[in-house]
């Protein structure tokens, strides 16, 4: 069963809703991590929307599990992340005008760029992982790449609206779990998981970690944070 990393971005959009000190991202952590949480991820976006960057240095210093950098390929996350160095790093695509991420990193047509900076971070130990989407191009110019991590985006899993098209999102997902393997590449997965379409991902062969972050979050408002992050680890055991 793989490992769970919370994604705590978005009690950092509450508190830049009202540009306030709370809730905090740091003590967030610190009750994801008593629930359970294996790792905790934030991303810290060009444009600051939630997350700043006290944040992650912050953050840096407290989380005990493993700290997951989320962040664009520029020059400045890039010198962000060799500065605070994060346990890994997963570079994300990032436009300005969207609500969240949009589908996966083209590693493919951008081999260049994204290789250099895998080979800038991993030189620096940070181990990289490549979120991409389960195609086989983009599988192999990770492998290219010789990051750590793939990260498979299961969006549109998470988006099927029925259950022939969200069986086939998930075979394609266990295909992408296949050609990973094979190529050497650890596989984590996230985007859009939720307490009920989460334990068919969690199943799939090679699974390590699944970063989970909007659901959790929206429960944690209701029930408490240590509690979400409990039932979402029965959740991926497919004890909901």
């Amino acid at each position: 069963m793989p490992t769970l990393g919370v994604n705590i971005d978005h009690i950092a959009t509450i508190r830049q809703a009202r540009r306030t000190v709370e809730p905090d991202p740091i003590a967030g952590a610190v009750l994801a991590e008593l629930g359970g949480a294996d790792g905790i991820t934030v991303h810290l976006r060009e444009d600051r929307r939630h997350i700043q960057e006290r944040d992650v240095r912050l953050l840096r210093q407290i989380v005990r599990t493993h700290l997951n950098l989320e962040m664009a390929a520029t020059d400045e996350m890039v010198a962000i992340a060799l500065d605070i160095k994060p346990d890994y790093v997963t570079l994300v695509p990032e436009r300005r005008e969207e609500v969240t991420t949009e589908g996966g990193l083209d590693v493919a047509g951008q081999i260049n760029r994204i290789g250099e900076v895998v080979d800038q971070l991993q030189s620096a130990d940070i181990p990289v992982s490549l979120f991409i989407d389960a195609e086989s191009a983009q599988i192999e110019a990770s492998r290219t790449l010789q990051a750590k991590f793939i990260e498979l985006h299961t969006g549109r899993y998470a988006e099927a609206k029925n259950e022939t098209s969200r069986q086939q999102e998930l075979d394609l997902l266990a295909a992408g779990c296949e050609q990973a393997i094979k190529a050497g590449l650890r596989i984590n997965a996230g985007h859009g998981l939720t307490y009920w379409n989460v334990h068919p991902v969690a199943c799939l062969p090679g699974m390590e970690e699944l970063n989970i972050g909007h659901t959790i979050i929206s429960r944690a408002v209701l029930v408490g944070m240590e509690r979400a992050v409990q039932e979402m680890k029965l959740a991926m055991r497919g004890n909901q």
